[in-house]
Formats: structure tokens, C-alpha cells, sequence
């Protein structure tokens, strides 16, 4: 079996592949996961819910399968041949804890989606308008002016797992703004220390933030960058291999 695929959304899942037929294994809380990974490889690609595999040796996918999204880079001015985003999109701004912000936008629609796919704390949906160009316009103005980012990084979101949402320093980021709406998520982790950066899928489901899984095993709390698991091989049971222990492990 190989690990070809996941979903952040509140249903959160592994998408697994044992030659074209694919498999969902639940991310919920409490999920047992007792997998070794083995050698690591092109994920391939999906197409109509049947997995088309590749043996290419850089992972997770090869230039063949590598995709690049050319919205994420607009800034007003379409990349693409023809421009199609004339779905109605909304500007966002988001906050991660303790106090990490940025403006994004994305389809109306899908709003509530997105933010919990990026695993924010806060939100604050701020316009509306009628196309993607007008919406990133909005958002390089708004990164500019404020001197706020667009992206963040899942290392920076890891490291605030444990903590909350800074509110003086958002209500004061949000005061010139005029929310149309709010977002608060609790992803309900329970945690009091920093997990350990790790790449298991050996453990005892918390929860997932986002791209950030977030496993108990053999004492001690790991997150896991779901997207560093996709492309390896694996096979059922407990990993054996050392990973770093917290100092709880030993209590």
C-alpha cells in the first residue's frame, strides 16, 4: 500500500492505494493508526477515483505529476490563458495562534472550508466581490499597506499548537477592517506542551489542524505534516524505528 493523498477538511482523512483501488482511512480523534513507512516514491495522480501510479523516485510527485496552482501566485493579473474565476470570492483575514495573521481570499462557498483546511484559530471574511482578479487585487493591497503575509508556513503554525490566539493583538489588526462575519475554531487537541515535529503514522489520533496531525505514541505527542507522509509505501502494524521522546515519556 501507498499513501497517495489526504483531506484537511472537517472530515479528515489518508488516501491510501493498493494498486488502483484507493482506500479512506479517518483522521478522527481517538483513530488508531498503526502503519511503518517504508521506501518513498511519486505518489502519481487520481482521476476519477481510480489512483494511476508512478514509480518515479522524487516524492511526493514527480515533475510529471507535480501540480502547480498559478491562482496562488495572482496578484490581479491572470496567469492562466484565459481567465475563469468569475465565482463570487471572498477576502479573508486569519489568525494563528499566538498571533501570526494573514489575508487570503478564496470562493465564497467555500469559505468555512478553506480556513479550516489551513487549520486557523480566527477568522474575519471582509469583502465580498465578484471575481478572483478584483479578490487578489484586494489582498496584495491589503499585504502591502499592512505589511501582512499571504502564506504561512506549516513549521509556524506547529509551533503554536499548544498556544491561543493573542486576542488584544487581533482585535487591534481587525479594528480598521469591518468583518461582514467572524470565525472561531477549536480543534479541540488539548495540548499544554509543543508536540514534536515527526513523520509517523504510528499512534493515537488527537485531532487534526489543518495539515498537522496530531498522534500520542509510546508516551509522548507528535504532529505530523500529513503532506510529508504521501509517496511512502506502508505496512500494517506499529513502526518500530526511534523517534524523539518527550521528557513526559519518562514521568
Amino acid at each position: 500500500m501507498q499513501i497517495v493523498g489526504y483531506d484537511t477538511s472537517a472530515e479528515a482523512g489518508l488516501l491510501l492505494s493498493d494498486g488502483d483501488e484507493l482506500d479512506y482511512v479517518s483522521l478522527d480523534a481517538g483513530t488508531e493508526l498503526a502503519y511503518t513507512l517504508g521506501e518513498r516514491y511519486c505518489a502519481g495522480t487520481i482521476h476519477e477515483d481510480t489512483h494511476l501510479a508512478c514509480d518515479a523516485d522524487r516524492a511526493p510527485y514527480c515533475a510529471d505529476h507535480q501540480y502547480t496552482w498559478v491562482c496562488a501566485r495572482c496578484t490581479g493579473t491572470c496567469l492562466k490563458d484565459e481567465m475563469d474565476c468569475y465565482d463570487d470570492h471572498a477576502v479573508y483575514l486569519a489568525a494563528f495562534a499566538p498571533d501570526v495573521f494573514k489575508v487570503g481570499v478564496t470562493k465564497q462557498w467555500r469559505l468555512d472550508t478553506r480556513l479550516r483546511e489551513q487549520g486557523a484559530d480566527r477568522a474575519a471574511h471582509i469583502r465580498t466581490v465578484e471575481n478572483g482578479r478584483v479578490a487578489r487585487e484586494i489582498e496584495a493591497g491589503i499585504a502591502d499597506a499592512d505589511d501582512v503575509t499571504d502564506r504561512v508556513r506549516v513549521p509556524t503554525k506547529r509551533r503554536g499548537l499548544h498556544q491561543h490566539v493573542d486576542d488584544e493583538a487581533w482585535t487591534d489588526f481587525l479594528a480598521e477592517f469591518d468583518p461582514i462575519e467572524t470565525f472561531t475554531f477549536d480543534y479541540d487537541l488539548n495540548l499544554t506542551d509543543r508536540p514534536m515535529a515527526e513523520t509517523i503514522a504510528t499512534g493515537t489520533v488527537r485531532g487534526t489542524k489543518g495539515r498537522l496531525l496530531v498522534l500520542d505514541h509510546a508516551g509522548s505527542t507528535y504532529a505530523v505534516d500529513v503532506r510529508d507522509l504521501v509517496g511512502y509505501e506502508i505496512t500494517e502494524g506499529r513502526t518500530e524505528r526511534d523517534v524523539q521522546s518527550s521528557l513526559g515519556a519518562f514521568g
